[in-house]
């Protein structure tokens, strides 16, 4: 109840002051004193003799009654149906029901309409709707898309107050750039370290302990491999950050520093090597480096070890596998995404915007919502200790060191040359110095501007069509070129498979389109029954690619 009255006084300043702002021009003086004094005059002598003695029995009570209710309860009621004050939020498919069926209670218990709307491709649509004063007021993202948000000056700062200490400090990270706060945070997701309790009953402290657990039941005919590692960056990286490496640095204000690029870091080769020296070995396959695989492998007791995150976890609970979940050795750090809300910074409602989001959002009762939905560790410290599920108070144990995926738009440049030096170091096709060297070359390439304007369909044929590795959006070989209609354009002659791709801009994947044109969408699939050449066409105006196999 005391929750309640604070924000209920929150909202009626806010409201205050809104209604003061909207009607601070209107003549308001004016109109309510002229017609005053010409109706109370005029009328008072003429009637008062022989009106006042006809209705007098029975007239008396109707006009008194009817007349003096209705005027005033017919705007009471008004005013509660139609709020003057609403707040739009941006959602998408698994957080809009939750906050909708939020909105009733909302609405009837503080006088403020709350519309959630469901925005699939919000990442496309609040550069445009914002500025143009068509956006919502508060909308849900990632932190990874705070940095290019803040820039174009979409995102206005928040001030959680004394509510900043209900969340966990890795969250209010996250959304913290130059010293300012621009998110509140409401869940994070990290990976961490699965391990076959029946055959691994306590967790490895460091990498040669697992290592060394899993070559025994290696050589006992109890596991196939030792380990079982995916194919890219996001999936190593806590091997990676044990042995120093990173991706880009960060200035002690939160600020990250993209000219501070550390891909060909000792850290990051250190690391490669141990894991190219342990494939040499026969401990890890190279073959199994794709997420499927690998946890097909973990999922069917081949390997005791995996990597991987809560996405996992309906196939292992299906499976049947006796799993455990634990932080990584040798104080290995996965990535953190955290989600949060987000003002917009056009919004006319900024101030009850956030007095929403921290009196009436940042409650239990509404993360309780948000994180059984979203199935993820949530970001609210009460929720998260409260927590009963094992699994997603294991993840968030291992999320506890964290280290956050970078808010800055330079991150699309790494995604692709980056994977392609992982895996070039699992398969062995090259050495690690060689390969995170060339990758860092690229990359340093990509944020100068060097493949500015290109067009390409990054896939998983790429390899097969002459790249260097699959999914990398700065290939010359696969960048498409501008036709006479408009149409971008490319073919390639390929082995029969199953294929998927998607369109990336300016060699990076910071603006990407998958299905029907959606930003950040879906991959396209498809298939080549023998050898033949598959076309590619690409629309700038509808983002929408067509592709075409002979």
């Amino acid at each position: 109840m005391l929750k309640k009255m604070t924000l209920f006084i929150s909202l009626m300043l806010v409201l205050g002051l809104l209604l003061v702002a909207c009607g601070g021009e209107e003549p308001t003086a004016v109109p309510t004193e002229a017609p005053a004094e010409q109706p109370t005059e005029a009328p008072s002598e003429e009637p008062t003799e022989e009106p006042m003695e006809e209705p007098t029995e029975e007239p008396m009570e109707e006009p008194t009654e009817e007349p003096m209710e209705e005027p005033t309860e017919e705007p009471m009621e008004e005013a509660a149906e139609e709020p003057e004050v609403s707040i739009t939020i941006w959602a998408d498919d698994t957080r809009t029901p939750i906050l909708q069926a939020l909105a009733e209670d909302f609405e009837e218990t503080y006088g403020v309409a709350l519309v959630v709307e469901q925005v699939m491709d919000i990442n496309d649509q609040l550069p445009i709707a914002a500025p143009a004063g068509e956006g919502p007021d508060i909308f849900i993202g990632p932190h990874d898309r705070l940095g290019g948000w803040v820039d174009s000056g979409l995102v206005a700062p928040i001030d959680l107050g004394d509510k900043s200490a209900d969340f966990v400090q890795v969250g209010l990270d996250a959304f913290t750039l130059g010293g300012e706060l621009y998110g509140m945070p409401y869940a994070i997701e990290n990976m961490a370290l699965f391990r076959n309790a029946d055959l691994v009953p306590n967790a490895p402290e460091t990498w040669d302990e697992l290592l060394a657990a899993g070559q025994a039941l290696q050589e006992s005919g109890d596991v196939t491999y030792a380990f079982a590692l995916e194919d890219n960056g996001f999936k190593v990286y806590p091997i990676l950050t044990s042995f120093g490496g990173y991706v880009f640095g960060r200035s002690e204000d939160g600020t990250w520093q993209p000219e501070d690029l550390g891909i060909d870091s000792e850290g990051m080769i250190a690391a490669g090597q141990w894991i190219a020296d342990n494939v040499e070995a026969g401990l890890i396959s190279p073959n199994a480096n794709d997420g499927d695989t690998a946890q097909t492998l973990f999922a069917e007791g081949e390997t005791p070890f995996l990597m991987t995150g809560p996405w996992a976890l309906s196939q292992f609970r299906e499976s049947g596998v006796n799993y455990a979940i634990s932080p990584f050795p040798s104080d290995g750090q996965p990535f953190a995404g955290v989600q949060g809300f987000m003002i917009n910074a056009f919004s006319p409602n900024v101030l009850l915007a956030q007095a929403l989001l921290t009196e009436f959002v940042a409650t239990d009762e509404v993360m309780s919502e948000l994180y059984i939905t979203g199935d993820r560790p949530s970001a609210f410290a009460p929720v998260l200790a409260a927590t009963d599920d094992p699994d997603l108070v294991a993840f968030g144990e291992a999320g506890e060191n964290a280290a956050l995926m970078p808010a800055i738009p330079e991150m699309g440049a790494v995604w692709g040359s980056w994977n392609n030096a992982v895996i070039l170091t699992i398969t062995g096709e090259d050495t690690p110095e060689n390969a995170f060297a060339t990758a860092a070359g690229q990359i340093r390439e990509l944020v100068g501007g060097a493949t500015a304007g290109m067009v390409n369909v990054p896939g998983s044929y790429q390899a097969a069509a002459g790249c260097e590795g699959d999914w990398d959006p700065a290939c010359e070989v696969t960048a498409m070129a501008e036709g006479d209609d408009g149409l971008w354009t490319s073919s390639h002659e390929l082995p029969a498979g199953d294929y998927e791709g998607k369109v990336a801009l300016d060699g990076t994947w910071t603006t990407n389109y998958g299905v029907d044109g959606v930003a950040d969408g879906d991959n396209y699939a498809f298939s080549l029954p023998a050898d033949g050449t598959v076309s590619f066409s690409y629309d700038p105006e509808t983002n929408i690619l067509t592709i075409t196999v002979e």
